[in-house]
């Protein structure tokens, strides 16, 4: 009987009641945050104008494991657990004896998994009496779930939204503004950032770092009625996303499996870090050690497979802290591929640390390649991904077909961190042949790390 079932749901009662945290599982402790000045480590003073006293805890935390809020956890119940889905259509598409399994996060208000981290980002900045928060946003989901968190908790909210998606993509800006959210085009003409970079080149199709800037600024300018929230990178963003590969360990109990292989896409961390680090966890502590942990990103934007490890701003104008990380450099602007949520210069330090040890691997992937497999699943499963995750099934295809070839049966997850009914214009100009790979010259690498800061 439990070979037909395809669904596998965790009752209420048995949603995470903790966010796990990585750091002290790590063979060697993450390098230090430097400040952007002085170059030296950061205090939570540093951190006091950006971000409320709690999440700055929370980011230094040497706790294995760090209580959900209950008020949290009540939001979470709008539509946590999400469910594991077997592909088996998918699996019989490709005539492969690999059993596939994805968390579908698109089950959330937001439509990604953004939204794990945006309540309680919300919640804590409430606590400290913050007016407001400001951020940025790429695709448009982090400012989609930040929306919607700021309006539950009576917050004001500010989106510098990375100009080429603001374009392509007019419905996430919509939504975002009905949950009361401002939401400006960035490089903009409200930040000190946003005016210089249009000095310099006044058609910028915009960056993640750039929007990371003007979010900054903004938020360090406000005399302390505004913070600033993060919707990937930072140790607590990542943290707050283990909710999903919890619920996954259990769910795959259910299913009487256990995965050979764990497969997320990558631009700062978040998504990936959900479904990879309470499995980390177990390859690192529990025995699993044969399990293989991909992290998949694009060809045009590699931080991890061609960037170098190193010490840079985490955005273009150099005001945020500076973080050890694979980075392509903060002046990096990278082609207007759609998957906008990836298109970030760097990464997060604990995937960088865990990429660093040999404890998981790295992938990039094509443009076409990506919207390939995002159609074939589309195809076979019903649900058309976001752009981001299409990487992620991508690299999940190429395993399927190499069990395949080998005749062996493997159990594949990823993570589907959210649909992609706001990207069809993406989709179109796949099926219109408009879209185009892109691989990043050597060129443009090397000038970018003779730019890296030298500490």
């Amino acid at each position: 009987m439990s070979d037909l079932i395809t669904r596998f749901d965790l009752p209420q009662s048995q949603m995470p009641t903790a966010w796990y945290n990585v750091q002290p599982d790590l063979a060697r402790p993450l390098p230090p945050v430097l400040h952007p000045g002085t170059h030296q480590p950061i205090g939570p003073a540093d951190l006091a104008p950006l971000f409320p006293m709690e999440l700055i805890k929370q980011e230094v935390s040497q706790d294995r494991y760090i209580d959900i809020p209950e008020d949290v956890r009540e939001m979470y119940k709008l539509w946590r657990p999400t469910p594991l889905i077997r592909a088996r259509r998918l699996e019989k598409l490709l005539d492969t004896p690999a059993h596939i399994y994805y968390k579908y996060e698109g089950t959330s208000p937001s439509g990604s998994h953004k939204l794990n981290t945006a309540l309680p980002q919300a919640y804590y900045n409430k606590q400290e009496g913050v007016q407001g928060l400001t951020t940025e946003t790429g695709a448009g989901q982090w400012g989609t779930a930040l929306s919607i968190a700021c309006n539950f908790f009576d917050l004001e909210c500010y989106v510098y939204m990375v100009k080429v998606s603001y374009q392509q993509k007019p419905y996430r800006r919509a939504i975002m503004q009905n949950f009361g959210a401002e939401v400006y085009a960035s490089p903009s003409d409200r930040t000190n950032a946003g005016r210089g970079i249009l000095a310099k080149n006044p058609d910028s199709t915009g960056s993640l770092g750039i929007a990371i800037s003007e979010a900054v600024e903004a938020a360090a300018t406000s005399g302390g009625k505004y913070k600033y929230a993060l919707g990937s990178v930072l140790n607590h963003v990542l943290m707050h996303q283990t909710v999903i590969g919890q619920e996954a360990i259990q769910q795959l109990e259910m299913a009487g499996e256990y995965p050979d292989i764990v497969v997320g896409c990558i631009g700062g961390g978040s998504n990936f870090a959900g479904i990879a680090l309470p499995f980390v966890r177990e390859k690192l502590h529990g025995g699993k050690h044969d399990l293989r942990i991909i992290a998949v990103e694009p060809l045009a934007c590699p931080s991890l497979t061609r960037g170098k490890y190193a010490y840079d701003f985490g955005d273009t104008a150099g005001m945020a802290p500076m973080v050890k990380m694979y980075t392509l450099g903060k002046d990096f602007v990278p082609p207007p591929m759609h998957a906008g949520g990836l298109r970030y210069h760097g990464m997060a330090s604990v995937v960088c640390e865990l990429y660093d040890q040999g404890i998981i691997e790295a992938r990039a992937i094509p443009q076409l390649e990506t919207f390939q497999a995002g159609v074939q699943f589309a195809r076979s499963e019903g649900i058309v991904p976001a752009p981001e995750p299409t990487h992620a099934i991508a690299t999940v295809i190429q395993e399927a077909l190499q069990a395949k070839a080998e005749g062996v049966k493997r159990t594949i997850l990823f993570n589907l961190c959210g649909h992609g009914h706001f990207d069809m214009a993406a989709y179109e100009a796949y099926h219109n042949g408009a879209l185009t790979d892109y691989e990043l010259p050597e060129a443009e690498i090397e000038a970018a790390m003779a730019a890296l800061p030298v500490v």
